[in-house]
């Protein structure tokens, strides 16, 4: 259950959000529920009822689960929520991401505190995650060794520590203002079998080279030249969690280089990359010399993932 918001934690400037819960009082969860749908729905928000129940849920400390059933059964609420509510669909209206309002982000079976500085982990990389998770889990060996290159929140660490248990994964982050968020979550969730490791990608985990089975990396790959559509992407998300040069694949090339040093022979890397650069990064990691190069298609059909063997 989260915690409720108070009207005074509320950043918007007061008067707009009196103003904006006072044009359509709201004094249930349903009406409350309809005219934040509306409000979203039309400024270009796709899933609009699905934010709409989460915010809601977020001031009145429950559930999606909770906030339809007081929905259906027309439960009211009560002035101060209402205006919290206004104020926090006021934000989302402006395209401040959602995870940013509520403080957190869901990935797999995790809840993740995010905010400022960090990249917010994606739906679409938890199928990516998976290739990492069962790589792990083919291991012939009681503590096999996994690590995730530029861990942001953590949540591709923090996901093969918890579902890997036996295993030993190390989360390696290289901006400092997204650490914070690194170092909160791996606090929080407390898995005992995960390190989180502040050092630039060139020289992350040295004292590991030649031992570990799994490497993993959502690196930041789209083009200097490319503009992200999405206002919350564009806006809001730390351009080094981004941006990869000219092609996109800087980083990518160092996450090869990387691996390479730390994975043992036979061992598996993942990545995750935009739906047209599969023939692009084939091509660089042939050149460094990988093998059994494979590309992965997400559920809508486009090449998301790559993986390899050293």
């Amino acid at each position: 259950m989260r915690k409720r918001v108070s009207r005074m934690s509320v950043t918007s400037p007061e008067h707009s959000v009196v103003e904006l819960a006072e044009t359509r009082p709201m004094s249930t969860v349903s009406e409350a529920l309809t005219r934040a749908e509306e409000i979203l729905a039309s400024a270009g928000i796709l899933g609009a009822r699905v934010d709409a129940e989460l915010l809601v849920g977020h001031v009145l400390g429950l559930s999606r689960g909770g906030v339809q059933a007081k929905a259906i059964t027309d439960s009211g609420i009560s002035p101060v929520d209402a205006v919290a509510i206004a104020g926090l669909v006021e934000r989302r209206a402006a395209r401040e991401p959602l995870q940013h309002i509520t403080g957190v982000a869901a990935f797999r079976q995790l809840e993740l505190a995010v905010g400022p500085g960090v990249f917010v982990p994606r739906p679409e990389t938890e199928f990516v995650a998976q290739f990492a998770i069962d790589a792990l889990r083919s291991i012939a060996s009681p503590e096999p060794v996994g690590v995730d290159l530029g861990t942001g929140s953590g949540a591709i660490a923090l996901a093969m520590a918890t579902e890997v248990p036996y295993a030993r994964v190390y989360g390696v982050e290289v901006s400092p203002r997204a650490f914070i968020w690194t170092k909160e979550n791996f606090r929080t969730v407390g898995a005992d079998n995960a390190t989180a490791v502040f050092i630039d990608l060139a020289d992350a985990l040295r004292d590991q080279d030649g031992g570990v089975d799994v490497v993993i990396s959502n690196p930041p790959y789209i083009p200097v030249g490319a503009i992200p559509r999405d206002p919350e992407v564009r806006l809001h998300d730390p351009e080094i969690a981004l941006y990869g040069g000219e092609d996109g694949l800087d980083v990518v090339r160092q996450v090869s280089a990387t691996a390479q040093r730390l994975l043992r022979p036979g061992g598996t890397l993942v990545l995750e990359h935009g739906e047209l650069q599969a023939a692009g990064i084939g091509a660089l990691l042939a050149e460094d010399g990988w093998r059994a190069i494979a590309h992965h298609r997400d559920l809508t059909g486009r090449d998301r993932a790559t993986t390899a063997l050293r």
